[in-house]
């Protein structure tokens, strides 16, 4: 995909609010730690990298809950599998 640099930084802060939002909610960490694993896990990437935004190909929920939980999260906790609709309403 190509992306505007307007879209591309859109989408990268809305993935890590969420991402955030879910460590604080379900990982326990504080405003601080949840923004700065979120930051980590969605670093930016330069316009010229080849796989620029390829973590947005799942959401923020899932690379959160493979933090938490294990890649098996789905078959281990399946009330996990889908976000909840507080998440969904994130902007």
């Amino acid at each position: 995909m190509t992306w505007s640099e307007a879209a591309y930084v859109e989408c990268l802060v809305s993935e890590r609010r969420r991402y955030a939002w879910v460590m604080r909610r379900y990982g326990g960490l504080g405003l601080a730690e949840s923004w700065a694993a979120a930051s980590a896990n969605y670093p930016y990437e330069p316009a010229d990298q080849p796989y620029r935004g390829l973590v947005f190909h799942d959401e923020a929920w899932h690379w959160a809950m493979l933090t938490l939980h294990g890649d098996r999260y789905v078959v281990e906790r399946p009330e996990l599998e889908d976000p909840p609709a507080a998440y969904r309403a994130l902007p």
